[in-house]
């Protein structure tokens, strides 16, 4: 490996070990599409509440505005969306004072009849999907299409359809259809598989105890560091063999 992509690699290790997610961005209901006029609360689960996190979001009119700032009512470390409308589809995130940021959110609002309800979050490989398909008036257990990536998957006369057992060919764009009442929007659907990134494991350490949380981090952040400092000794061994090599 030459000196420079070994450097690029260190770079892109220290960012990743400095950014690490200190909260979790929930959404209530959980559903990556809503209908227009929907309550929807927007809470960052925090792992540390004197960062000060808050709501922060992007649409097609503004860029990261934080919650109170023409949209949302803060409660705390939640937002209270008391009535969403489309022009507020966008990616949501928590963002504490130091400019950390969680995992993004991308909520879809409908001002049609038909929805679907998906993950708003990443979902594991190996664990079952369930997709409905809903209409605002009319009951949920209607017959309904199913497409991922344009091309029609299954039907279901009861309007919702499972993925068993979800893998990475799994990812993709779905909606859904109801005859006469119409299409839903089109959601992405992303499928993660258990692999070692340089962030802290989020879903064991937000219930466990306080003094297990402050191991957990601190045992991933020691790793990050003991990474980056062999990363750089590796890459001062490659140059000084490099210059030596060229005298």
């Amino acid at each position: 490996m030459k000196p420079t992509s070994l450097l690029q690699l260190l770079c892109v290790t220290s960012v990743l070990c400095y950014t690490t997610d200190q909260a979790r961005l929930t959404v209530s209901p959980s559903s990556s599409q809503l209908f227009k006029g929907d309550f929807v609360t927007l809470s960052c689960e925090e792992d540390d509440s004197s960062a000060g996190w808050t709501l922060r979001r992007n649409t097609s009119k503004k860029q990261r505005t934080q919650c109170g700032d023409g949209w949302g009512k803060p409660a705390g470390s939640s937002c209270n969306i008391s009535y969403i409308d489309p022009l507020e589809s966008g990616v949501y995130w928590c963002e504490s004072r130091e400019g950390a940021i969680s995992n993004m959110v991308n909520l879809t609002v409908s001002g049609g009849s038909v929805i679907l309800q998906s993950p708003v979050l990443p979902v594991m490989e190996g664990d079952d999907v369930t997709l409905l398909c809903q209409t605002k008036t009319t009951p949920s257990n209607l017959p309904a299409a199913f497409y991922k990536d344009g091309s029609l998957i299954r039907k279901q006369p009861t309007g919702h359809m499972t993925i068993q057992h979800v893998s990475r060919s799994d990812e993709g764009l779905y909606k859904c259809d109801i005859s006469g009442h119409g299409e839903s929007p089109s959601s992405w659907i992303t499928v993660t598989g258990d692999t070692l990134t340089c962030r802290p494991p989020t879903s064991p350490a937000y219930g466990a105890p306080a003094h297990e949380k402050s191991l957990l981090y601190f045992d991933f952040t020691l790793m990050c560091y003991l990474v980056v400092f062999c990363l750089h000794f590796i890459s001062t061994l490659l140059k000084g063999s490099s210059s030596q090599s060229h005298r």
